[in-house]
């Protein structure tokens, strides 16, 4: 039988990123002239890559940018996050053990993020943690994101991995929906960056802690979401 996959989205899951950011998305906001993002914000404008959050950022203070705007403060803020890793970026509290007990028990690692695939790799990378994971997938990984499905069956196919025995773990909308469109089980954390509490996007469990993640706990979710018959 294929060993079970634990599929972690990164920024506001595994990794609390949030300082470095908005640092990084405060110096494009620098050299466009535009006034700084509030560390508050980052609830809203994280979740759908660098971009995004660049586009949200300017649209906030009224500033709607054109695609040659945002490819040159993407650019731009690319490099300022990688030269500066890991800055103040750290595993959330209890991770390292958690993974430690998944492992133990013959589970399988991997991570799911929109961030670019080159980006994500760094910071694990940085923090000792790449080792872990069986995949390491970005926003930039296939043709499509979170929460397209597809970002989570493409990653369980390059873990080795099969759709009956996988579970996603994620702070957003956009892990809760992917795991869905995937037909997977979702575990919600509440400590990440989302604008509304995980729970109202129906993940199938939500551990306020990594020492509330067990490997009962997701034996339990991967045999309950079996078809029955």
């Amino acid at each position: 039988m294929t060993e079970t996959l634990v599929i972690f989205d990164l920024d506001g899951t595994l990794i609390d990123t949030a300082p470095d950011l908005i640092a990084s998305l405060n110096h494009v906001m620098d050299l466009s002239g535009h006034a700084h993002v509030a560390f508050e914000d980052i609830t809203w404008l994280v979740g759908q890559g660098a971009l995004a959050m660049i586009e949200r950022a300017w649209s906030l203070h009224g500033h709607p940018a054109s695609p040659e705007q945002l490819h040159t403060a993407f650019d731009a803020f690319l490099v300022h996050y990688a030269n500066n890793m890991p800055g103040q970026s750290q595993p959330y509290p209890g991770l390292v053990a958690a993974l430690d007990r998944l492992e133990a028990a013959g589970m399988q690692l991997a991570v799911c993020t929109n961030k670019t695939e080159a980006l994500a790799r760094r910071l694990l990378d940085r923090l000792d943690l790449t080792s872990r994971f069986a995949a390491i997938t970005g926003g930039d990984t296939f043709a499509v994101k979170k929460p397209h499905g597809d970002h989570i069956l493409g990653t369980i196919e390059k873990a080795g991995g099969s759709v009956g025995n996988a579970v996603m773990i994620g702070d957003s909308i956009n892990d809760i929906l992917a795991a869905q469109n995937a037909r997977i089980p979702a575990i919600g954390v509440p400590f990440g960056y989302s604008d509304k509490p995980v729970e109202t996007f129906n993940p199938d469990v939500v551990i306020s802690h990594f020492d509330k993640l067990e490997p009962a706990l997701i034996k339990q979710l991967v045999e309950d979401a079996r078809p029955v018959g």
